[in-house]
């Protein structure tokens, strides 16, 4: 039990950290850095960051074939991931975006019984509906901010895929060794999009000093930690758990941001109700399996 707490604690400092994250994202965009610039950096540096972690502990990183071409597609999976949520909060703000990602609990409900070979359990499909009617009340009252939300659904969608994934990986292989392959195929995958596109021009390296900075804590602090933390802790706890604490990030970083940019992150009555109605669904999903879980035992 005791371990089982500690786990559960570090898995709230996490989202803590993720809180911030796109804080910080919007940080880096107010000094002129777009959605696919910053996710291209940032996982350039977080791979500069893990590989020399790996290579201070000396760890062994030798996989299957197979195994390092699913970790380079998921990685790519994780680059689509990081575009979609920071473009979100590029055509939106920060309110929005984490709202629309709190629907990963949603998607996970689906996808997680598929890949561990369990039943869908039906009332996480009906609080499943009711976080569809919570947006589709969002999408009513914030029309301005549709394509924001539609990115952070999208963000929300290959959340849970990746932790999914990585909840069966993690079984087998290291956290951190994990972590340098899905990034590494990431950043392969982004930089072959970009030089394709033609994207790769002075201006995409043209980046201010304070952005790089809110950079460099973007990637060590807010990601090479958390990420290897958090693949690690799927051999403890569920990927649904998981997913349903990450939740709080929203609560985190809505809270941040109101501070912060009081007047940009204002939205209408309807916005909060719907989020409202939603975090109490997540919530009110995770203390049900709580219940039903101690019932059984």
């Amino acid at each position: 039990m005791l371990f089982k707490n500690k786990n559960l604690l570090l898995l709230h400092f996490i989202v803590l950290i993720w809180g911030w994250s796109p804080i910080l994202g919007k940080l880096i965009n107010i000094e002129g850095v777009i959605a696919y610039q910053l996710v291209w950096f940032r996982m350039l540096i977080t791979v500069i960051t893990v590989a020399s972690y790996l290579f201070l502990t000396k760890q062994n990183i030798k996989l299957a074939n197979k195994d390092v071409c699913q970790l380079l597609g998921i990685g790519a999976i994780i680059a689509f991931h990081w575009f979609c949520f920071y473009n979100a909060i590029n055509v939106s703000n920060v309110s929005v975006t984490l709202v629309a990602f709190a629907t990963g609990t949603l998607f996970t409900s689906i996808i997680e019984p598929i890949f561990y070979k369990r039943k869908i359990i039906r009332y996480e499909i009906a609080f499943g509906m009711v976080i569809i009617g919570a947006i589709a009340l969002i999408f009513q009252v914030e029309t301005q901010y549709t394509l924001g939300i539609i990115f952070g659904m999208l963000a929300a969608l290959t959340s849970s895929f990746f932790t999914v994934f990585n909840g069966l990986l993690v079984r087998r292989i290291p956290s951190p060794v994990i972590a340098i392959y899905e990034l590494t195929g990431g950043f392969i995958a982004l930089s072959i999009y970009l030089l394709f596109t033609g994207e790769f021009t002075v201006d995409f390296f043209n980046i201010t000093p304070a952005a790089w900075g809110w950079l460099g804590i973007l990637s060590i602090l807010g990601t090479a930690f958390p990420f290897i933390s958090s693949v690690n802790l799927m051999k403890k706890i569920s990927p649904y758990t998981v997913t349903l604490t990450v939740n709080l990030e929203v609560v985190y970083g809505i809270i941040i941001a109101y501070i912060l940019w009081k007047q940009d992150e204002a939205m209408t009555p309807g916005f909060y109700i719907g989020t409202l109605i939603i975090l109490a669904t997540i919530f009110g999903n995770g203390l049900l399996k709580q219940y039903l879980k101690k019932d059984i035992d």
